[in-house]
């Protein structure tokens, strides 16, 4: 049984997908509505490049996130799986307040 789901980023590589509750966040459809927002606003209209979206953006912030929980145990740190979840989905998670608040500044 597959235990993960492994995303190819064009900038950080083969990023791994724990199934279970990251998993359920990353395929919920609020987090999917970040792929439709672009993190670089309108620099796509200078470089056409620049397709960089909050979706992406949420991923790389987990997979360098990821990467530094690595860094940690293997200096001896030791870090409950559970705070390794909270953590990973806190990151996850940090765009979408984010882009609520814009959506909401510019109705208002």
């Amino acid at each position: 049984m597959n235990d993960r789901k492994i995303i190819n980023d064009p900038v950080f590589g083969f990023i791994n997908i724990p199934k279970g509750l990251i998993y359920d966040v990353i395929t919920h459809p609020i987090f999917q509505r970040l792929s439709r927002i672009k993190q670089l606003g309108l620099s796509s209209a200078v470089y056409p490049g620049a397709q960089h979206t909050r979706f992406q953006h949420s991923l790389g912030a987990f997979s360098l996130m990821s990467e530094a929980i690595q860094h940690l145990k293997a200096k001896g740190n030791f870090i409950f799986d559970s705070e390794v979840e909270a953590v990973q989905i806190a990151i996850l998670l940090h765009d979408i307040g984010h882009v609520h608040s814009h959506m909401y500044s510019r109705i208002h």
